[in-house]
């Protein structure tokens, strides 16, 4: 049915959150704040590291260590972001059937678009021949333009295309995209709420992909 997939990052495709965590943790405990849990990390994560910041940090944006502890996120995660991140399980073999049919694959996160471009070719290589992550100039997800972006590398249109993720913002996104959301539930929101959210198909598998 499909001939191009776009995959959300995060809770899709790699099991990031306990790095995610240990970073986020490493710099509010450089900075004298408290740390969170891996469930209130969890929570944070979907709309870009700098949102996961602001909910981290106790009065957001406002706190007068917010530049500093975001600024030291960053550093860490990018020297960390491997400690612990693998590709859930099933995903390896999904990419690779996809290739085999001759289907059109990316990523497109908010994460920043550094980690998101080294995750990618470290774990997947060329099976992921286009990674888009968050830029300075292009509006993030769930504005559809990292989405319209991906699809210019890959030379193809929303029509036969779906987005795979694990939150609202991938199911807004897809929406906003002109394209159907597939919403997994191995990732980092419940299937009580991806249905609050709009969710119509469900795969509680990677290899579920392969059938739609």
């Amino acid at each position: 049915m499909y001939n191009t997939y776009i995959f959300d990052l995060d809770g899709t495709l790699l099991s990031t959150l306990g790095d995610l965590a240990a970073s986020c943790n490493y710099a509010l405990r450089t900075n004298g704040l408290p740390e969170r849990t891996i469930d209130e990390v969890r929570q944070f994560v979907g709309n870009g590291v700098k949102k996961l910041m602001e909910r981290a940090i106790p009065g957001g944006l406002d706190n007068d260590k917010f530049d500093k502890t975001y600024a030291d996120f960053r550093q860490h995660y990018m020297q960390h972001n491997l400690d612990t991140t693998k590709p859930y399980d099933g995903v390896m073999e999904m990419l690779e059937e996809l290739r085999k049919r001759g289907k059109k694959v990316a990523v497109v996160s908010n994460k920043f678009y550094a980690a998101t471009q080294e995750l990618c070719r470290h774990f997947f290589g060329d099976l992921v021949p286009v990674a888009i992550g968050e830029r300075e100039d292009i509006r993030k997800k769930p504005a559809p333009d990292t989405v319209l972006e991906a699809m210019r590398q890959l030379g193809v249109t929303a029509e036969r295309a779906v987005y795979i993720g694990d939150s609202d913002v991938d199911i807004d996104t897809a929406r906003n995209s002109g394209m159907p959301c597939i919403s997994v539930l191995w990732g980092f929101r419940d299937k009580e709420f991806l249905l609050e959210h709009g969710a119509t198909t469900l795969v509680s598998t990677p290899e579920e992909i392969l059938e739609k």
